[in-house]
């Protein structure tokens, strides 16, 4: 079998340009600073529009620009780190405080995928949770947690059908149960329609999804299906703390 020499295939002309307009970030635009229109930019480079929008979709994918509605595509700020484990998923069901924002709460079946990891039938309701992630006053996730009845068997005593404090007891009740661990699965994806909204960016804008699968008695109690904003999240996992590795680290590592 023969092989492929790498080194002799060209780069191509949008991954070149992209690294050109992430050093004019760093020397000619501040942090929020609206970028010039696709046509002013594609003059000043010298490039076509399509060669341009691919070099700022990978800017967008790797945190360097945003597009915000109504505003245009800005200058982003460096990523948050947001720490992913149990002691930081606050179950605590609602304070002022919390990290995890209620939202509202209904029952429906769940998706197929779902339902088959819950081990409950495909139209069988659960409890679906929505959720807002906080950080430094930002909104950087939405979360959806599926929560079975046998999950929170004492649900039925509350009152609320719905909403907020609907919301709240679900996940209080959940707490109670007993988790014994979980595992999880990251991937990137786009954001939906709802979720771009609440988390006010442009629908199909690259997010990072984190699925959580929460284990009690020797089954899955619950799960999640958190969207993080990839263009301001660094995700850490672990109690080990957070590794700081700059865009510029990076660049020079790389050349």
């Amino acid at each position: 079998m023969g092989t492929t020499q790498l080194e002799s295939v060209p780069e191509p002309k949008y991954w070149h340009l992209k690294t050109v307009l992430s050093e004019a970030l760093d020397s000619d635009f501040a942090v929020g600073e609206i970028l010039p229109n696709e046509r002013e930019l594609a003059a000043r480079f010298g490039v076509a529009r399509a060669t341009l929008r691919q070099a700022l979709e990978q800017l967008e994918l790797e945190g360097r620009l945003q597009r915000r509605r109504g505003v245009g595509t800005t200058v982003a700020p460096p990523r948050v780190g947001v720490a992913v484990s149990t002691a930081q998923h606050d179950w605590s069901g609602g304070g002022a405080g919390e990290a995890w924002q209620p939202v509202d709460c209904r029952t429906a079946a769940a998706p197929a995928a779902v339902a088959g990891a819950l081990d409950v039938g495909g139209e069988e309701p659960v409890h679906i949770v929505r959720r807002i992630r906080v950080s430094h006053g930002q909104a950087v996730a939405a979360e959806l947690l599926y929560v079975p009845s046998s999950s929170v068997p004492e649900l039925s005593a509350i009152d609320a059908s719905s909403g907020t404090a609907r919301a709240r007891s679900v996940v209080r009740e959940l707490h109670r149960l007993g988790l014994d661990g979980q595992d999880r699965s990251v991937e990137l994806g786009s954001a939906r329609a709802d979720d771009a909204k609440e988390l006010d960016r442009l629908p199909g804008a690259p997010v990072l999804v984190v699925t959580t699968r929460y284990l009690a008695a020797g089954g899955t109690a619950a799960v999640s299906v958190a969207t993080y904003r990839a263009d301001t999240c660094r995700l850490t996992f672990g109690d080990s703390g957070d590794v700081e590795i700059s865009h510029h680290d990076q660049e020079r590592q790389a050349s």
